[in-house]
């Protein structure tokens, strides 16, 4: 019995000593490091950011030329000098109808002048020479304007034959072949300038003390959804559309490398104004009780402090009031902290000072 309490005296004693060399450590970092209830965080800097009003809406791309050509004349094709998506300039020639009556109408009317041009001149050394009568001038005069007039629309008849481009584009699918009947309403192509991108979109009655050309706006497609197209307000338009309060916008949109389409429907903002105001990330920030707050790290020390918020954006949030720039808030490790705060690590600011060192 007496060797066996020996023995329990003995594991009790060990036991004590273990306990108070444990407190005694703890105590010895306390007094040398932080304390024995820091809490480890992550710190961010609190830095001004550049913050944007944006009005969001839906639009439609739209060439800044867009044609379908069709013949003037009703005749049978000859030839055909494009394919289906070629880049065309202004007056290229397309399409070559029969023209073999047109081209002797042209001469014959050619032919014309030159006989009315020289009995002209006739009769213009007779009056001279006072053997013609000034009315006989008048008469061959009105005959030689008669001739350079048909002369005139014969060569228009002629250009009724060749479809050209009428400006600078991009063909669509050829709709015509060799030796077809056309007629005025038949298609031949399509023609879209589509070097800038006319970009119709509609924006709620609300916005338009806000809205004014040259204001910058940016574009997206599901086509390029990596890709941002930028551009600038170009219209508003005059009236309000009554059924649903909205007004059309228009912006101009680069396109030099064709990558937009007419018919693409676009995700446009319109960005109304710019600022600089300080900005923090989310997770920083702890709504309780119908307020806002972040905890501030100054030192060791980490202080919840109430801040007033304003636009919010993917990933930070603006702050109005309740924080000066360059402060530093807590990311992570919020929910450790309580009402109060307390002695905090600053996770961020140990990996700086050790990559320094």
């Amino acid at each position: 019995m007496n060797s066996g309490r020996l023995i329990l005296g003995a594991i009790f004693l060990t036991l004590a000593g273990a306990a108070a060399w444990l407190l005694i450590g703890d105590g010895d970092v306390g007094e040398r490091g932080r304390g024995p209830r820091a809490v480890s965080v992550v710190t961010t800097s609190a830095d001004l950011r550049t913050f944007t009003d944006i009005v969001e809406a839906l639009g439609t791309a739209n060439a800044r030329e867009s044609v379908t050509l069709t013949p003037r004349v009703s005749d049978t094709v000859r030839a055909v000098h494009f394919d289906d998506g070629d880049i065309v300039k202004a007056g290229q020639v397309l399409v070559e109808l029969e023209d073999i009556e047109e081209k002797a109408q042209l001469q014959e009317a050619e032919a014309n002048l030159r006989e009315a041009e020289r009995s002209f001149r006739r009769i213009e050394n007779l009056v001279k020479q006072g053997n013609a009568s000034p009315a006989a001038l008048d008469t061959e005069r009105r005959r030689l304007d008669e001739a350079r007039f048909r002369v005139e629309a014969s060569a228009a008849r002629l250009a009724d034959q060749r479809i050209k481009a009428p400006f600078d584009g991009l063909l669509g699918l050829r709709q015509v072949s060799e030796g077809s009947l056309i007629t005025p309403n038949t298609p031949i192509t399509t023609i879209d300038a589509i070097d800038t991108i006319k970009l119709d979109f509609s924006v709620p009655e609300r916005f338009i003390a806000t809205l004014k050309p040259g204001q910058e706006v940016e574009a997206k497609v599901s086509a390029y959804p990596d890709r941002l197209f930028k551009g600038v307000v170009t219209t508003i338009d005059s009236r309000v559309d009554p059924v649903t309060r909205s007004v059309i916008v228009r912006a101009e949109i680069p396109n030099d490398d064709n990558a937009l389409r007419p018919g693409l429907l676009m995700r446009v903002e319109v960005i109304n104004r710019s600022w600089q105001a300080i900005g923090v990330p989310e997770e920083s920030v702890v709504p309780t009780g119908g307020k806002t707050y972040v905890f501030v790290v100054k030192g060791d020390d980490a202080e919840r402090r109430e801040v007033t918020l304003g636009l919010r954006r993917p990933g930070y949030v603006e702050v109005t009031s309740g924080l000066e720039a360059g402060e530093r808030v807590v990311t992570e490790g919020t929910m450790r902290l309580g009402r109060a705060g307390m002695k905090v690590i600053d996770m961020a600011a140990d990996k700086a000072a050790g990559g320094a060192s």
